[in-house]
């Protein structure tokens, strides 16, 4: 499944606090889209987490390096 590209909508099911259901069919909500929605949320979230540790070497190397020579191309800068 994996390199697989999903088309489309795929049920999955889910366990959630009752009276978080009850609230959410009263109010009218859509469950589906706010669970996909906070879903996303999350994945991307995690997916920058995971780059900032995996380059965490080059980003504390290029901080040293503008801390010590300042911005590059700062000259060109009118602000």
């Amino acid at each position: 499944m994996l390199g697989e590209v999903l088309v489309g909508r795929v049920k999955v099911n889910m366990t959630l606090d009752a009276e978080v259901v009850e609230s959410a069919r009263r109010l009218g909500l859509n469950m589906s889209r706010l669970a996909e929605a906070a879903i996303v949320e999350a994945a991307k979230i995690e997916r920058n987490r995971l780059w900032r540790a995996e380059n965490r070497a080059a980003i504390a190397t290029y901080a040293e390096e503008v801390a010590k020579d300042g911005l590059p191309l700062a000259q060109f800068r009118s602000f």
